[in-house]
């Protein structure tokens, strides 16, 4: 009986290159996104993993374009910073080396004056 070892398909490599977020980040992120759900602003999310940036894309309907990107671009972790958060016309709101600090810009969305 012959074995053999599974050839791996083609175009995969044994070792992964796209960028991801760790546990750690998709726990910041999705506390921000459980409360903007609780509120009502946001109702779906969509997640990329490519080769030079993790997206996780906050949609208020599921048929539309994402309202916010929030971007993880390692080459930029020198430069401007490693997270950015996009608004839906490509405005970048906030950019930074900070996870927490750059996701404030849409934490105080959640601020409103009560009538």
């Amino acid at each position: 009986m012959n074995v053999q070892t599974p050839t791996p398909f083609p175009g995969q490599s044994g070792d992964s290159d796209q960028v991801a977020f760790d546990r750690k980040e998709l726990g910041v992120i999705l506390t921000l996104y459980g409360k903007m759900v609780a509120a009502g602003e946001w109702r779906d999310y969509g997640m990329s993993f490519l080769k030079d940036v993790a997206v996780f894309s906050v949609f208020r309907r599921t048929a539309e374009h994402p309202i916010y990107r929030i971007e993880k671009r390692p080459k930029l972790r020198q430069k401007q910073g490693l997270y950015a958060v996009i608004a839906m016309d490509g405005q970048v709101l906030k950019r930074g080396h900070d996870l927490r600090t750059v996701l404030r810009v849409l934490d105080r969305k959640l601020i409103r004056p009560v009538d």
